[in-house]
């Protein structure tokens, strides 16, 4: 586990595969209200639908768990 620094906040840097992966709690760690901010973002309508969509294409055991109610109690 590898660590950046951004504006001189410390994010956490994963490699899975040769992919890297760098931690949002970490990234709004100093930001006023920042978990809530990701919590806000995850309840998003179109932020379920891209994760969905992103599922979809590249996890090939992803199975849409009712997305369709998901979608309409998001609106």
């Amino acid at each position: 586990m590898a660590k950046i620094t951004v504006q001189n906040t410390q994010i956490t840097v994963v490699s899975i595969d040769e992919r890297d992966y760098i931690s949002l709690t970490d990234m709004v760690r100093n930001i006023e209200n920042g978990l809530a901010l990701i919590e806000k973002w995850l309840r998003n309508k179109n932020t379920i639908e891209f994760l969905g969509i992103w599922e979809s294409m590249y996890n090939p055991n992803f199975i849409p768990p009712n997305s369709g109610e998901l979608k309409m109690q998001r609106v």
